[in-house]
């Protein structure tokens, strides 16, 4: 089965200091992972995530009481925002051979405003992601800015390292190879920005393992990991509506894995309820529900025949599942990828949810195909209800949530067996990831620094923009490239030991 997993034994007297050395070694992996993650905040200007416009509103107003942040329009709908705030990406977005030098003509005096309708004014987002980024509205909007992306990079790595630390060690493998291969490159963009999406992947891909854990620890673990759950669930689905669903649906998830009738477990299960029951009201007090029963408009599209329309989704919705791994552009879907980075990102996922599938349960059967069904059923449902077909209104960051969790489902342990890899398959997994990693963050700060139209691995020559700091492009590039592959060196060392000490 999969419940009542324990840490194993206690390490022999000899073996100690092994340990020790093996832990200040292993407490350098969040350190590393948040260099890496401060890299991806400052490797794209303000507003560079996809629809910041409205996002970046929807902050600088969430707080009714700042009136010199945001100021009542004439509609319920408009407030009067920062210039830059509103229209920091206009001039780049969807422009990829522009550099973000064109920000240069916009006013950064926070009191000088215009108009705009484009902002969660009305309650079309959940309030909580909004509100908490508010706190960090300053006078001086890009540091605000790049305080608000490394926040939420220090959640993602605060939130996994509690994890990390309070799970069964027997649960640390699927946890990190989870993360690993779902983040590059769309992951780590989003991990490092403005945008809710980062709230609903550090959410959905905590939330599940952290009420597994939840289920088979006692005492103190217990308690830990229900506040971890508690407040993944929270982010999750106080971010965006969708993600709302997602929490529901990891939670069921959890119980078909863990069922027990016993009277212990069914008090035990009142937490999961209760943070479904919490999802839910969030999901219905957004406006974004409507989508349930409109879709996503897709302005311009032609009109085509329902059938038509399943038929050609029906056939390329898997798009949408490894969009994220480069396929699809960063960005305002306008900075592409080059194919080392699909070739190693797309590769490690694969290689790593098929070895996962090799050993299944009846439990871990059924919770990747209720994933599996999700995923294919979701996308073609809303794609439906707009008329719209794959590529004009679902992205990939919207899934990449649920195929965090289907990853993790893949990776779970059936009894004493684990997914192993050899040496060999495991430097060929880290290169692959590493070098995709570097590859991608290089690509998108050129993209910004000069735009597509100039080339060159050297990103400190003929510089068109950059953030106003002491630190070079090449720098950020180096160390940001040095800093994931430290994380994803020791992280895997470390698995690849817990694997072969209790298989």
């Amino acid at each position: 089965g999969e419940s009542g997993m324990t840490d194993g034994p206690e390490p022999l007297p000899g073996t100690r200091a092994r340990s020790g050395r093996r832990f200040r070694v292993l407490i350098l992996a969040p350190v590393f992972a948040l260099i890496a993650l401060v890299a991806w905040s400052l490797a794209s200007p303000i507003g560079a995530s996809p629809d910041d416009d409205f996002h970046l509103a929807s902050i600088w107003c969430a707080n009714a009481a700042d009136t010199a942040a945001c100021k009542p329009g004439p509609e319920a709908n408009e407030r009067y925002v920062p210039e830059a705030v509103h229209r920091a990406p206009y001039c780049y977005a969807f422009k990829s051979g522009q550099s973000a030098a064109c920000q240069g003509g916009l006013s950064l005096d926070p009191s000088k405003k215009v108009l705009t309708d484009r902002g969660s004014f009305t309650g079309s987002y959940p309030p909580v992601y909004y509100a908490t980024m508010s706190l960090f509205v300053g006078h001086d909007i890009l540091l605000s800015v790049v305080v608000m992306r490394i926040v939420n990079a220090l959640l993602f790595v605060g939130l996994t390292t509690a994890l990390f630390l309070l799970l069964p060690r027997i649960r640390r493998p699927t946890l990190v190879w989870a993360w690993l291969v779902t983040t590059v490159p769309l992951g780590l963009f989003l991990l490092a920005s403005n945008n809710p999406s980062a709230w609903s992947i550090i959410g959905i891909g905590s939330l599940w393992l952290a009420l597994l854990g939840y289920f088979e620890t006692t005492g103190k673990r217990r308690i830990g990991l229900a506040t971890v759950a508690t407040i993944a669930a929270i982010m999750s689905a106080g971010a965006r509506a969708d993600s709302a669903v997602y929490a529901v649906i990891s939670i069921v998830v959890v119980l078909v894995l863990t069922f027990r009738r016993s009277r212990p477990y069914l008090l035990a299960a009142i937490l999961p309820v209760g943070l479904a029951v919490i999802s839910a009201l969030f999901y219905l007090t957004s406006g974004q529900a409507s989508v349930a029963t409109t879709g996503l408009d897709t302005p311009g599209a032609p009109p085509l025949s329902l059938s038509t329309i399943m038929l050609y989704n029906l056939e390329n919705v898997q798009q949408l599942w490894i969009g994220s791994f480069g396929i699809w552009q960063l960005g305002w879907v306008d900075t592409p990828m080059p194919w080392i980075v699909i070739f190693g990102a797309v590769g490690a996922v694969l290689v790593v949810v098929f070895s996962g599938l090799a050993k299944m349960s009846r439990r871990k059967l059924l919770a990747v195909g209720i994933l599996a069904l999700v995923l294919w059923w979701l996308p073609l449902y809303v794609l439906a209800q707009g008329r719209s077909l794959v590529g004009e209104a679902v992205q990939p960051r919207y899934l990449l949530p649920l195929v965090i969790l289907f990853v993790g489902l893949a990776l779970l342990p059936v009894g004493r067996w684990f997914v192993h890899f050899s040496r060999l398959q495991l430097i060929v997994i880290g290169a692959a990831l590493i070098v995709a990693q570097s590859a991608a963050l290089h690509e998108n700060m050129r993209r910004y620094i000069t735009g597509t139209d100039v080339g060159g691995l050297n990103l400190n020559r003929a510089i068109e923009w950059w953030w106003p700091i002491g630190v070079s492009p090449m720098v950020v590039w180096i160390v940001g490239s040095l800093a994931f592959g430290a994380t994803a060196v020791i992280l895997i060392r470390e698995i690849s030991r817990v694997t072969t000490d209790v298989s």
